[in-house]
């Protein structure tokens, strides 16, 4: 049945963006974005527990992406060098196939408000996130929120330019021209992730 063919959920999610940005978010339904995909409702709700899901679907990969790149780097890596190997480590799970819908998603976001605090909280939870795995990583404080902070503004940065129609960049190259620039800011040479 086509229910339970793999990729199910990347095809609701693909034609999920694509009703919302051409009808709206409000106006769509979990039914209706099932039928485009010749699906059920039900078959929907195996996958998803709202519409509002479709859009944040895969934050948990994302943290996992980042955490992992965190734990992979040598003891000793300094602050810098475990958030530039974060942001590679995140920048793999958004390899060129997914710019597309990724640039449907955000303007969905952009439309609705709600969507949009959303995606502040997001962004929130991540950078704490990686703050507290830099405290267990021995990250002292202020330093470990001070650097979660900058990961996820950088991540936040490096995504919306990524997504700009015209970009060809890889999100780890603008990750790592963003984290030189930051670096600048503060008169640090540029870091580069550290060999695992």
């Amino acid at each position: 049945m086509a229910r339970w063919q793999p990729g199910t959920s990347a095809r609701l999610q693909s034609a999920a963006f694509e009703l919302f940005a051409s009808r709206g978010y409000e106006q769509t339904t979990a039914a209706e974005i099932a039928r485009s995909v010749g699906l059920t409702e039900r078959t929907f709700f195996r996958h998803f527990s709202d519409k509002r899901e479709v859009i944040f679907s895969g934050q948990e990969q994302l943290t996992e992406a980042i955490l992992g790149g965190i734990a992979a780097a040598p003891e000793g890596a300094t602050p810098m060098e475990l958030i530039a190997t974060a942001l590679e480590s995140a920048a793999g799970f958004f390899p060129g196939d997914r710019r597309e819908d990724s640039r449907l998603r955000q303007s969905v976001i952009d439309q609705n408000p709600a969507l949009q605090e959303r995606e502040r909280h997001k962004m929130s939870v991540l950078a704490s996130t990686i703050a507290e795995a830099l405290r267990a990583r021995g990250v002292a404080e202020p330093a470990a929120t001070l650097a979660g902070q900058s990961a996820g503004m950088v991540f936040g940065i490096a995504f919306a330019q990524w997504i700009r129609e015209g970009e060809e960049r890889s999100l780890a190259e603008i990750e790592l021209e963003l984290l030189a620039e930051l670096r600048g800011l503060t008169g640090v040479p540029p870091a580069r992730p550290v060999a695992r």
